[in-house]
C-alpha cells in the first residue's frame, strides 16, 4: 500500500512532526507485520526519527545543522541561494523505514518521525508512505 502525505510548510527550517499521519496510513493498511517506509519527494527536504517529547531536541537539530552547514558560502548558492539546504537534505537523508509489529509503528516512547525543512517555507511538501507486509513470507 502507498499514500502521498501533503504538507505545507512555515519556515526556511523546521522540524514538522508526521508520525500521527504515517501511523494513519500504516493502520489503513491493517498490515500486522511488516515495514513502512517514509520517503520525501525533494532534494532539500529530509526525514529524520528523533525524539518527540522536548521540541528543544528538534530546535537543536536545526541549530547544529545551521552551524555545520551555514547558509550563503557555497557554489550552488550563485544558482538559487540554497546550496546549504541541498547538504542539509543530503547529510540527514531522504527516508526511514520502520519495522511495524502487531500492526503498529515499532517506534519507541521517544521516538517520532519528523519531516526536515531546509528550504522553505513551502506550500506543498510531498511524503510517500509505503506500507509492505512481511506476513507469510
Amino acid at each position: 500500500m502507498q499514500k502521498t502525505i501533503s504538507l505545507k510548510t512555515h519556515k526556511r527550517e523546521a522540524l514538522y512532526d508526521i508520525t500521527s499521519k504515517v501511523k494513519n496510513v500504516v493502520s489503513e493498511s491493517k498490515i500486522k507485520s511488516g515495514l513502512v517506509n517514509i520517503y520525501v519527494q525533494g532534494a532539500t527536504a529530509a526525514i529524520m526519527i528523533q525524539e518527540n517529547w522536548d521540541e528543544s531536541v528538534q530546535e537543536d537539530v536545526v541549530s547544529l545543522l545551521k552551524k555545520l552547514i551555514p547558509q550563503g558560502i557555497w557554489q550552488h548558492d550563485q544558482q538559487d541561494g540554497n546550496g546549504d539546504a541541498h547538504l542539509k537534505a543530503g547529510l540527514i537523508g531522504p527516508s526511514e523505514t520502520i519495522p511495524i509489529i502487531n500492526g503498529a509503528i515499532g517506534l519507541s516512547t521517544w521516538q517520532n518521525i519528523f519531516l526536515c525543512e531546509f528550504d522553505g517555507p513551502r506550500s506543498n511538501r510531498k511524503v510517500v508512505v509505503t506500507v509492505i507486509n512481511s506476513e507469510g513470507a
